[in-house]
C-alpha cells in the first residue's frame, strides 16, 4: 500500500483538512545509480519523464484533484491557487479556500511549512528553504490566507536537520539582521577561521511562526539527510529525486 510508505501528519486539524508528505519508496522510477528510485515527483530533475508521470498518476489515485505543480525558484511569493491560470505558476508558496484544490511543493532537504486555520477555512503550505525562510515567505503566506487572529495551525514536514545544515556567513546574516535571537539556531564549527554554522531551520520557522502569532507548532525534527531509505536529499547526494507535500481541504 502506498499510504503505509508515506507519512501522514499528525496535527489537530479541523475536520475537513487532509495533508500528506509522501517519502521516495512506493514508486516506479528506476535509474542506474538509484538518484530517483523510485517515487520521484520532480519533472525537472533528469529523471525519465514517463516514470514521473507514472508517479505523479499513483499519488493523484490518493487526491481528490490533480495539484498544480509549482515552478518553484526560492523566492517568497504566495499563490492564491483559485486564481491561478499558468499551467506551472512560478512561486513556493500555495494557499486555497476552495474544497478538493490541492495544494502542494516539491522538497529534497527544504522545509515544508504546513498551515491551516483553526475553522477548516483556508489551507497553505510554503516550500521554506533558506532564502525563503529568510525573505519572509512565512509571513506572507499568513497574511495572504487571510484568516482570524491567532486561529492559524502549524506543522513542520521533514527537511535536513540541524546536525547536517551547514551554511556560511551569507545565511546566518540574512537570519541575524532580521532577529539577532536567532542565534539560538545557529552552532559555530570548531573551526573558528572557517565561519561555518550548523543551521537548525526547524527552529528559524519556529521563531518566523511565533513572531507572527502561530504558536500551534507541531512537526519538526524529521531530517531527510540522515535517512536515506525514505527521503531524497539534495545536500547529501546532489543529483537525486523530489519528495511532496500537500494540503487540502474535503
Amino acid at each position: 500500500m502506498l499510504m503505509q510508505n508515506w507519512i501522514i501528519p499528525n496535527w489537530p486539524v479541523p475536520a475537513g483538512v487532509r495533508s500528506l508528505f509522501t517519502t521516495r519508496t512506493g514508486g516506479v522510477s528506476r535509474d542506474e545509480n538509484g538518484a530517483y528510485a523510485s517515487m520521484n515527483l520532480g519533472a525537472h530533475v533528469n529523471d525519465n519523464p514517463e516514470n514521473v508521470m507514472r508517479n505523479r498518476a499513483l499519488l493523484r489515485a490518493h487526491l481528490p484533484a490533480e495539484p498544480k505543480w509549482l515552478k518553484q525558484v526560492h523566492g517568497t511569493d504566495p499563490i492564491w491557487l483559485e486564481r491561478a491560470t499558468a499551467a506551472n505558476p512560478e512561486g513556493d508558496a500555495v494557499y486555497s479556500r476552495k474544497s478538493e484544490t490541492v495544494c502542494a511543493i516539491m522538497v529534497a532537504d527544504c522545509l515544508p511549512v504546513f498551515l491551516c486555520d483553526k475553522a477548516g477555512t483556508v489551507v497553505a503550505i510554503a516550500h521554506a528553504g533558506w532564502r525563503g525562510l529568510a525573505g519572509g515567505i512565512i509571513e506572507k503566506t499568513i497574511e495572504a490566507m487571510q484568516a482570524e487572529y491567532g486561529s492559524l495551525l502549524a506543522w513542520l514536514g521533514p527537511a535536513i536537520g540541524p546536525r547536517h545544515f551547514e551554511v556560511g556567513v551569507d545565511v546566518y546574516d540574512a537570519f541575524m539582521q532580521h532577529d539577532i535571537r536567532a542565534e539560538k539556531a545557529f552552532v559555530a564549527k570548531s573551526n573558528p577561521h572557517e565561519k561555518k554554522w550548523l543551521a537548525d531551520i526547524f527552529l528559524l520557522a519556529r521563531q518566523r511562526l511565533m513572531e507572527n502569532n502561530v504558536t500551534a507548532i507541531y512537526g519538526g525534527g524529521v531530517c531527510t539527510y540522515s535517512d536515506p531509505r525514505r527521503f531524497y536529499s539534495y545536500r547529501r547526494d546532489g543529483e537525486t529525486g523530489r519528495m511532496a507535500a500537500l494540503i487540502w481541504l474535503e
